[in-house]
């Protein structure tokens, strides 16, 4: 089974078929399991999920867990772990980690000067997002920390492409990137980088 936590909370059988979850306290459930794959989350961390704003419940708790471990099957394990709960599916199932592997691989790659390996690595790792990291949960430090490893593949990325002079094709992007994100020192520089080698 694969998990989907970059964008809203999703999973998916071996086949590509979707699990049906239920509803938006289910998909923050297995959200905040799944950012914490294979650790403890405290059993009143995932009860405020649960219920957002209302005073936590150990029953409407476990009725969710309940609910979602018959969602999943067997293709995930949820465990009752000292005052909390723990998720075990393989880390690469889920695609935040998989998404971080990538990109750690594809900055090796581009780093050993390898651009055509690292343009692929990071183009797989960036094509995991489908809307924005943990969207089902709120105020999630584990959201702002994912979209900062986004753009930084995507520079990665960029970088790679410039190296292998496709800078052409790379300014429309950068120009969007850089007003999107003017305090980023490094899309700036390879815009001028890409605009020099154009001779524009």
């Amino acid at each position: 089974m694969r998990f989907g936590i970059l964008g809203q909370t999703r999973a998916w059988h071996g086949d590509g078929r979707e699990v049906p979850l239920g509803g938006p306290a289910r998909r923050r459930l297995l959200a905040s399991l799944l950012e914490s794959a294979g650790e403890v989350v405290s059993a009143d961390r995932l009860a405020d999920e649960v219920n957002p704003g209302e005073a936590p419940s150990a029953h409407a708790l476990q009725s969710q867990v309940s609910r979602l471990r018959t969602a999943l099957g067997s293709a995930a394990t949820i465990e009752r772990a000292g005052a909390g709960y723990r998720i075990v599916v393989p880390r690469d199932d889920v695609d935040a980690f998989r998404f971080e592997r990538l990109a750690r691989e594809g900055r090796a790659a581009l780093r050993e000067e390898d651009a055509e390996r690292a343009v692929a690595l990071l183009r797989e790792a960036l094509a995991l997002w489908r809307g924005p990291a943990l969207a089902d949960l709120t105020d999630s430090p584990a959201a702002v920390r994912l979209e900062e490893l986004r753009l930084t593949a995507l520079e990665d990325r960029v970088e790679s492409e410039l190296r292998l002079g496709g800078h052409r094709a790379l300014v429309p992007e950068l120009r969007e990137l850089v007003g999107r994100h003017p305090l980023r020192e490094r899309l700036t520089g390879l815009l001028m980088r890409a605009l020099f080698a154009e001779g524009g």
